[in-house]
């Protein structure tokens, strides 16, 4: 079990954890006061989103090289670390709603979740672990301020690019979150952070 904990030390886990609880408590209260109506998509979103940039700090080490020279299969470890992550941001949401205010459906939140963390690491593998925050931000940003899908043409366009507020059940939203989390994650176990 010590290697367990010196992992998650070196991972910063702790510091993570904290941060993802202190973020979605935070949008908790918001939502309770009544920042947002029933069935409005931001809210989750942006727990969910500073859930992942939060554990994102973790997809490095402290020392890449002794990372990539280790004598264990660092892939089946990665992968994992990614869908840990992305269970522990999902459940303190869902965690967090039970005290009241309920904010999304697991649904949502699983694929939201499993998105966001695809591109995490997908963020982790292009950029190093320093900046895998970047990508689910620039998405979430633009989500926010993108306008709504409106003609036949840019629908799935639009659908794709904003596929982090659709309700659940959207195909276009679904199919991308798939695609992100599949893709990151692979990136990310394969080929690690980059330097």
């Amino acid at each position: 079990m010590r290697w367990l904990t010196l992992y998650a030390r070196s991972r910063q886990v702790p510091a993570s954890l904290a941060a993802v609880v202190i973020s979605a408590v935070a949008v908790w209260a918001l939502a309770r006061d009544g920042g947002g109506g029933p069935g409005d998509p931001r809210l989750p979103v942006l727990v969910l989103a500073a859930g992942a940039m939060a554990a994102s700090i973790g997809l490095s080490g402290q020392d890449l090289a002794l990372d990539r020279t280790a004598a264990i299969r660092w892939a089946p470890r990665r992968a994992a670390h990614v869908l840990l992550c992305g269970a522990v941001v999902g459940t303190v949401l869902l965690t967090v709603q039970t005290m009241g205010q309920d904010m999304a459906t697991t649904a949502f939140v699983v694929r939201d979740t499993a998105g966001l963390m695809g591109l995490v690491a997908l963020g982790a593998a292009l950029w190093g672990g320093q900046y895998a925050w970047t990508p689910p931000f620039a998405w979430l940003s633009f989500s926010f301020f993108a306008p709504p899908p409106t003609g036949a043409p840019t629908r799935v366009p639009m659908q794709v690019a904003s596929w982090m507020l659709l309700r659940p059940g959207t195909a276009a939203g679904t199919w991308t979150a798939l695609v992100l989390a599949v893709a990151g994650t692979a990136a990310y176990a394969v080929a690690g952070p980059r330097r």
